[in-house]
């Protein structure tokens, strides 16, 4: 067996592999959407290894760039993302061979940590292979009282409504990535660009945007049990349009009756909030780079400030 990294010119025969083993039920999987998340990505380009028999593809590894940023330093991370294995040629341990190539290889290249919030089943193997565990994720819910009651049936109809232009986005994004300099804290850099592709040119999930000069928030409607949470993914203010913020909300939830709201409180404040505490999914770390003083400093969820957006997958 053969492990390597992999070229522009796999990628279908990656796409295939990862159809046989994940399926599309719970997403689709395609060359377009391969390249949105790994090519595309303003962060740059995914570390990605490929496992061959024979010369075929049968295993996949993916590691989907990312920044933090911590005052002034700029981390150059990895999101722990796609993996799958043919069918045929399971068992092998190929996801782990894989996993700590790339690991190996990001190390090398002066990367500086590699995170993920991996669930019950798979969160034990990264544990094995040297990931820690943060904490889980802070998240606020409260109810939507204006919607609370309205059952909307139907397609959620999702809108762009973007009242400002590209520059005046990103200076929004440069003050907003300013506001964090001086706080202890680890905080994704946004831009215009970033936005463009994380919310607004996704086709993995649609969402409700509203954008004007000072204000971008961007949210969707995931179902839970029957009821709709309409989740904020990213809300990017000054302090003139912080009073706004409320009733764009509002409208959102009336639009898709929703039932519920969630939200960072990291960095979004909403009055009436029903729970705010660490019951979102778990944070797990790879250290590849990092000092002893960052190794302790990271592995506090208290020191990482993030949008729903940052951490959720797509």
């Amino acid at each position: 067996m053969i492990i390597r990294e992999a070229s522009e010119e796999d990628i279908p025969e990656i796409v295939k592999v990862l159809k046989l083993s994940l399926g599309e039920q719970d997403l689709p999987l395609s060359e377009s959407i391969w390249n949105y998340k790994h090519v595309e990505n303003p962060f740059g380009r995914s570390l990605v290894f490929v496992a061959e028999e024979d010369n075929n593809i049968v295993g996949v590894r993916a590691f989907m760039r990312w920044q933090w940023k911590l005052g002034d330093k700029i981390y150059q991370a990895f999101r722990a993302v796609d993996t799958a294995t043919h069918p045929s040629h399971q068992g092998k341990g190929i996801f782990k061979k894989l996993t700590l190539k790339a690991v190996e290889i990001a190390k090398e290249n002066g990367d500086n940590f590699i995170f993920n919030t991996p669930n019950d089943q798979s969160r034990p193997g990264y544990l094995k292979m040297g990931w820690q565990q943060v904490d889980k994720l802070k998240v606020a819910l409260k109810p939507a009282y204006h919607s609370f009651w309205k059952f909307i049936d139907g397609k959620t109809e999702y809108s762009t409504n973007i009242q400002c232009s590209l520059m005046q986005i990103d200076q929004l994004c440069n003050d907003w990535n300013d506001k964090f300099v001086n706080r202890e804290t680890l905080k994704t850099p946004k831009s215009a660009k970033f936005l463009s592709w994380r919310y607004e040119k996704n086709p993995l999930q649609q969402y409700e945007i509203y954008a004007k000069n000072g204000l971008y928030i961007a949210a969707y409607i995931k179902m839970r049990k029957g009821l709709k949470e309409l989740r904020i993914s990213e809300c990017i203010y000054n302090e003139n349009s912080k009073s706004e913020i409320t009733k764009i909300v509002k409208s959102f939830s009336i639009k898709f009756g929703a039932h519920f709201i969630s939200y960072s409180p990291e960095l979004l404040k909403l009055k009436w909030n029903l729970v705010s505490s660490n019951i979102g999914p778990i944070l797990t770390l790879k250290n590849l780079n990092l000092d002893e003083e960052e190794k302790l400093q990271f592995k506090e969820i208290n020191n990482w400030s993030y949008s729903l957006g940052d951490l959720e997958l797509f």
